[in-house]
């Protein structure tokens, strides 16, 4: 059973996919939709996918891909959090640093600690986090460094020089484990889904709701996304507590097809024990709240 997963090794996939298949075969894969066709075409039987993050949102290609695209279902979620490293070749000093490069999204994320203690380095953007830390400990330039994960400096043989230097540490990543089929229920579960209203008219969306309230049915997740046919028109994207095969979940679910244009059940799965994380909160480098 081979899973895949968004590459190059040493990336914050990699690091879910491993979490997720400890014992399994890994695959990586360039694009999100190759990661998907994969699955469709049997060179793996499941798929790591990045879905949000805590601070960036919705990762719309993965969405996207879920709603247009692929009858695959989710079968599993993970949270992971994002923990930034400083990285460069072995024995080099803070102040040899001229460079720091990365994915644009954890330059932004550890702009603090940049702005501190390396307020006058260059910042350069790459592809993805492993190949900046690929680049930096191959080069063996000790002028040059790379913010990644600590997989990637293990991997490439680099050095950490700083550790947690991203700005929030509440900072995750939460990924869905796509598949043939979804998983059967445990007592502790959720179901995503996604619809489109019949007609865009006052209450449209409260109507389509409406059942999950008289179900006392809890909504963990509410956004929308174009549906690419004309501005104005969304699909709506909801998580909601409890499997598909449950009583009130599924006389909830019959009830919305009913009041709504198209729906789109992606799958039933184990939630995630978010609460596990909830330590990440007491850091002392947790921001106050504005």
């Amino acid at each position: 059973m081979a899973t895949a997963y968004l590459g190059p090794r040493g990336t914050f996939s990699e690091d879910a996919a491993l979490l997720y298949a400890v014992d399994g075969e890994l695959i990586d894969f360039s694009t999100i939709p190759a990661l998907t066709a994969a699955v469709e075409t049997g060179l793996a039987s499941e798929a790591v996918l990045p879905i949000e993050n805590s601070i960036e949102g919705a990762v719309s290609a993965t969405l996207d891909l879920l709603i247009h695209e692929t009858p695959l279902k989710i079968k599993a979620e993970l949270v992971v959090p994002v923990r930034l490293f400083l990285i460069t070749v072995p024995d080099a000093t803070l102040g040899e640093i001229k460079v720091v490069s990365s994915h644009p999204n954890p330059l932004g994320q550890s702009r603090r600690f940049l702005e501190r203690c390396l307020p006058k380095a260059e910042k350069v953007a790459a592809l993805s986090t492993a190949l900046a830390v690929e680049e930096v400990v191959t080069s063996g330039d000790r002028s040059r460094s790379a913010i990644g994960t600590e997989r990637s400096a293990q991997l490439f043989g680099g050095q950490i020089l700083a550790h947690d230097i991203q700005d929030v540490r509440t900072n995750v990543t939460r990924f869905v484990v796509l598949g043939q089929e979804d998983a059967p229920p445990t007592g502790d579960d959720k179901t995503s889904i996604g619809f489109t209203i019949k007609a865009n008219v006052p209450g449209a969306l409260h109507k389509v709701l409406t059942p999950l309230v008289d179900e006392n049915i809890q909504m963990t997740k509410i956004e929308n996304r174009p549906t690419k046919i004309w501005l104005g028109e969304y699909v709506f994207l909801i998580d909601i507590e409890g499997h598909r095969t449950d009583t009130r979940i599924a006389r909830a679910l019959d009830r919305i097809r009913e009041n709504c244009a198209v729906l789109k059940i992606f799958g039933s799965y184990p939630r995630f024990p978010l609460e596990s994380l909830r330590h990440l909160s007491d850091s002392p480098a947790f921001p106050p709240m504005a």
